[in-house]
């Protein structure tokens, strides 16, 4: 359990770290990538800029004051321009006002249409090449006089971003392993006090259940010895050690149940496991709780449910309901719900146990036993349900009027036992209809079933 919390606590240490460091990771490349295409933009304005202060424009025909026409020189323009720019890997193009293409520093001509936008704007080339363009309509009041466009590479983008996207993944993932290092120590510092302070008391509630048997069937022998007394022949005196026998028979119940769980939870019980065939375990079950169902006026019945037919193709298996476990624990399991059935079901009322084998699932799961518990009682309330494997825990006294009072462990012994076997347990109840408890068994070494069926 500690390692279980320790492991958990460790995960959860390094999730978090990965989350928060993800984020932050997330945030430097955003803002890197925008710092660095922001800077291109810049660049590319700016050599817009200059260009445009660089342009000679020359008149057209003679000139009128209405409408003088006007003409951009393009090799005196850009004749120095060429050299200028090589060096900043940016490209000019200068278009027509009709959009030809009249001059260009690029090596090939660039089938890209004309969007007049000073914000910036990537395009992609034929080849998977990238650029990032900025393109300016030039013109003298409302005549244009043609189109510049600006274009740089964009591996100066991506060559830094994709070097600092390794740089924050290498770093996030060795904070995250480091984290988690550091989580499982500290985990590990943080539980030693609640480990210590748990095995003290489970170490306790042993001691002090195992020291209590011995007082308590001593007066349980004396009791009987003075109830047996043929002198003994005042009724209140019997009466009364009559309770004292009732009521100390009740607490050693509930001695060798605190005894069982703790000796579960340090794992001192020693494993006993044989071959166990459930349905005779169940007949035995039966037959022991049919004395006390017959003074109730509840009926008892146990059925057989065949397997889905067939098991496993025309497989049949012997010993269907035989399983690996320990005989002890699962009678004490069983006479524990059936017991519990016969308890709160009022007369007339019927308990009705099913014992099934499920279908061969798979080479790890193998083949499950199947045992479900039916009373027609008055049933659980639905905010009772996820409680009843809590130790201790009472469902609403009025459900267990004139019935015998329990301990509250009864319920929490089934799932250890259940959890002892590898399966699980489950509870469902509707009020004024009763209660089925499913207990679920996995049989043992699945692979031998397999190699019989893989024989046929």
């Amino acid at each position: 359990m500690f390692q279980a919390t320790r492991r958990r606590l460790a995960i959860w240490y390094s999730a978090v770290t990965a989350v928060l460091l993800l984020l932050f990771a997330t945030g430097v490349y955003l803002y890197v990538r925008s710092t660095l295409i922001e800077r291109i933009d810049d660049t590319l304005n700016h050599v817009v800029e200059v260009v445009e202060r660089s342009l000679v424009i020359e008149p057209v025909g003679p000139a009128t004051a209405a409408a003088p026409q006007l003409r951009i020189n393009v090799e005196a323009s850009f004749r120095d321009n060429s050299d200028a720019l090589e060096d900043d890997h940016i490209d000019l193009e200068w278009f027509s006002p009709t959009g030809e293409l009249l001059w260009s520093t690029l090596p090939v001509r660039i089938n890209i249409p004309l969007h007049p936008n000073r914000t910036g704007e990537t395009v992609q080339l034929p080849g998977s090449h990238l650029l990032r363009q900025v393109t300016e309509r030039v013109q003298i009041g409302r005549q244009v006089l043609g189109y510049l466009r600006v274009s740089h590479p964009w591996f100066e983008v991506t060559k830094p971003i994709r070097q600092l996207l390794v740089d924050l993944s290498l770093g996030t993932s060795f904070m995250v392993l480091g984290v988690g290092g550091i989580g499982w120590l500290l985990s590990g510092l943080a539980m030693e006090p609640v480990r210590e302070s748990y095995q003290r008391l489970k170490q306790f509630t042993a001691d002090a259940s195992h020291e209590l048997r011995n007082p308590i069937a001593t007066i349980q022998t004396n009791v009987q010895v003075a109830l047996s007394d043929p002198e003994l022949n005042s009724p209140p005196h019997r009466q009364q050690l009559q309770l004292i026998e009732r009521l100390t028979r009740r607490l050693g119940r509930l001695v060798d149940d605190l005894l069982f769980l703790a000796r579960q939870d340090s794992g001192m019980v020693q494993r006993s496991w044989v071959e166990v065939p459930l349905d005779a375990l169940l007949m035995e079950v039966m037959e022991e709780q049919q004395a006390i169902a017959t003074e109730k006026g509840v009926t008892l019945s146990l059925d057989l449910l065949d397997p889905p037919a067939p098991l496993v193709g025309n497989f049949e298996l012997s010993n269907l309901f035989t399983l690996q476990g320990d005989w002890d624990q699962l009678a004490r399991l069983f006479t524990n719900l059936v017991s519990n059935g016969v308890q709160y079901t009022p007369a007339g009322g019927q308990v009705r146990v099913e014992l099934r084998a499920g279908s061969l699932l798979s080479r790890s799961t193998g083949i499950h036993l199947q045992v479900s518990v039916s009373d027609t009682g008055a049933g659980i309330p639905e905010y009772a349900l996820p409680h009843l494997f809590d130790r201790f825990y009472r469902v609403d006294p009025a459900r267990t009027h004139g019935a015998a009072a329990g301990s509250g462990l009864g319920l929490a012994i089934a799932q250890a036992i259940v959890e002892n076997h590898q399966g699980h347990i489950r509870v469902e109840s509707q009020l004024q209809r009763g209660t089925t408890v499913t207990v679920t068994l996995p049989v043992s070494k699945p692979d031998e079933l397999w190699l019989n069926v893989e024989k046929l």
